[in-house]
């Protein structure tokens, strides 16, 4: 694995820096938690649920990316644990920081302090707003601030924030990406790097065709529910004979004309109103309404079943629960006989390795 023999630490918090310390635990390295010792840990350690004991020190939203770590808490503003950590940062390949900028410099801990100690280090560092702004970045206001609040909702209904932290997640995967390119880089040259992350920064970049829309069509996106704005039917919802839901993403004309074969309709493919994705896109509230009317006829899993035999994209609506049910999302279990399953951050292989085997989270250890 790439993380063999290699040291990360990690000086960050919450979700965003934690699952790229997971993800590099996940290739084999050796990942050290470096917990701030005045606040007793990492924030998340005391974010639980409803239904979670209150003296749990590696609740659900901990364990969400801490598999695989070693905790070692420490109070950089202490003489005594900054050598500590200076130590360490003589040995390590990688660190993780999540500072508002300035914060890294007052405790001693940025990039160019630590790289006078090791110059072959690698700095990633996750801001909210990149260098020059600092205030710190949460990914509830991130969301509102991109426009993802704004686009996410019904057409009827407020701006609502996604219920993942996905400004974390997408911040997340720029700084492994980063990280790895780094890592090539000291490979070539032997020179360390330091790697900015911004989480409004990866959030603007995920916005995607949205961004498009507005910036070579002129079309402002707006809430569509889960309706797309270029392609229909694709992301609408419909409920079928047994109360149940799927949800269908037609990507070309020839899907479509199966997609009405099976449902019993042949001439909705013919109708020019609806044959071409470009018409179906003029006329979507007269096709769902149809749609919807021919759906509620039919039982969810044989409709399904049909669909997917005839390569109609087509899927269940399924709960949370529902998903550890799907051998794919089996596969990406963590498991311990200590603890309750985790979630891999790592979703690929290479070659013939094989998934490292982790410790689950560590308690907290003063």
């Amino acid at each position: 694995m790439i993380g063999e023999n290699m040291l990360v630490l990690e000086l960050a918090s919450v979700l965003a820096g934690p699952s790229v310390g997971q993800f590099f635990a996940e290739l084999g390295a050796r990942v050290i938690k470096i917990e701030n010792a005045a606040t007793n840990g990492d924030v998340t350690r005391r974010w639980k649920l409803k239904s979670e004991p209150a003296d749990t020190d590696t609740p659900a939203y901990f364990c969400a990316a801490n598999w695989g770590k070693e905790s070692l808490p420490l109070n950089l503003s202490q003489q005594n644990d900054l050598e500590q950590l200076y130590s360490l940062v003589k040995q390590a390949d990688i660190i993780i920081a999540s500072y508002k900028p300035g914060d890294a410099e007052k405790l001693q801990v940025d990039y160019k302090t630590l790289q006078t100690i090791n110059p072959a280090l690698i700095y990633g560092h996750l801001t909210g707003y990149g260098p020059e702004e600092d205030r710190a970045g949460y990914d509830a206001v991130i969301q509102a601030e991109t426009g993802f609040m704004y686009l996410n909702g019904e057409p009827d209904g407020g701006p609502t924030k996604l219920p993942v932290a996905l400004m974390d997640i997408l911040a997340a995967h720029q700084l492994k990406e980063g990280l790895l390119v780094a890592l090539l880089k000291r490979e070539q040259t032997g020179q360390g790097q330091y790697v900015q992350v911004s989480l409004v920064q990866a959030a603007v970049s995920a916005l995607a065709n949205q961004a498009t829309n507005w910036l070579v069509a002129g079309q402002n996106p707006q809430r569509m529910g889960s309706e797309h704005p270029s392609i229909v039917p694709y992301g609408t919802v419909f409920t079928t004979q047994d109360n149940k839901q799927l949800v269908l993403a037609i990507g070309d004309d020839r899907q479509f004309e199966r997609l009405c074969n099976v449902l019993g309709a042949p001439e909705t493919a013919q109708d020019t109103k609806f044959k071409t994705n470009y018409s179906r896109v003029q006329n979507r509230k007269e096709l769902n309404e149809l749609l919807r009317e021919l759906i509620a006829k039919q039982n969810q899993q044989q409709l399904l079943n049909t669909l997917h035999k005839l390569h109609v994209p087509a899927g269940a609506v399924n709960s949370v629960a529902d998903v550890f049910e799907l051998p794919q999302a089996r596969q990406l279990l963590l498991e311990s006989p200590d603890a309750k399953p985790g979630v891999r951050q790592v979703a690929f292989k290479v070659g013939d390795d094989e998934p490292v085997q982790l410790a689950p989270p560590p308690a907290y250890k003063t």
